[in-house]
């Protein structure tokens, strides 16, 4: 059995962070330990936290990445699960993981898609369809890979451990799970499963404006990721590293 740490980043968001520790104390497979990163908030963020017996981070510096990756350099557990403070994972959600990573050991990071909870029905159209689901269909084409959804994802402590010096965690305007899928060893496997939901919330897409600024922090993203994550010199690495592997398991069964 592994140990799973959720971690939520959250910036004075206290109702629906509360809403969130809520729907996590009603997990079938209940968290080992979560950990609420308390973004220089000026409301009761902490208080919420705390009241949930969550372990509170605190990081002054301002921005998602900054604060999601201080949760998961204190994570403790094998498994490492992502939420932002509006997300509601329906009472499977660990189990989910937990299942799912326990029998595909060769996946480093379990990711699925969010569902709106709110927002008109326009907003809902765009940012699932639009938004979300391009996001996923350019990600898998550009990656050769799953891309992560950082609202709704879990990896392995190992696989954080790998990327936390080549990710750009320090930079407040870079999309997070994009820049953490850009910089993943070419053995990883980001699985994406469509059954793995939770539910989001539609404000980010709830002005042009805020839907345009998410878009400019995914072009900043692939800039400072360029040359190096191009798909060409991805999809290079990954098929050295196969032909490597190929090439190992071929002298192991020689020499049996």
């Amino acid at each position: 059995m592994s140990t799973i740490s959720v971690v939520i980043p959250s910036y004075n968001d206290a109702p629906m962070l509360r809403e969130c520790l809520d729907r996590l104390t009603t997990q079938l497979r209940r968290a080992d330990e979560i950990i609420v990163v308390d973004n220089a908030s000026t409301d009761d963020t902490a208080d919420v936290a705390r009241s949930f017996g969550a372990r509170v981070i605190v990081q002054p510096v301002r921005g998602i990445f900054p604060a999601a990756s201080a949760g998961y350099d204190a994570a403790s557990s094998d498994i490492i699960a992502r939420l932002d403070a509006d997300s509601r994972p329906p009472a499977d959600w660990l189990a989910h993981i937990e299942a799912e990573l326990t029998v595909a050991q060769e996946v480093g990071v379990l990711t699925g898609p969010g569902e709106f909870y709110d927002g008109n029905p326009l907003i809902t159209w765009l940012g699932e369809n639009l938004y979300l689901g391009g996001y996923f269909w350019f990600g898998s084409l550009w990656l050769d890979n799953g891309p992560i959804f950082g609202s709704n994802f879990a990896m392995r402590r190992e696989v954080w451990r790998r990327v936390r010096g080549s990710v750009h965690s320090g930079t407040r305007r870079v999309h997070d799970d994009l820049d953490l899928s850009l910089n993943l060893p070419p053995d990883v496997i980001v699985q994406v499963d469509d059954t793995l939901r939770v539910g989001i919330s539609a404000r980010p897409f709830s002005t042009w404006r805020g839907f345009g600024r998410r878009l400019g922090w995914a072009f900043l993203t692939f800039r400072l990721n360029w040359p190096q994550a191009s798909p060409w010199r991805i999809r290079d690495e990954r098929e050295r590293y196969l032909r490597e592997r190929h090439a190992d398991d071929g002298n192991a069964t020689s020499t049996v």
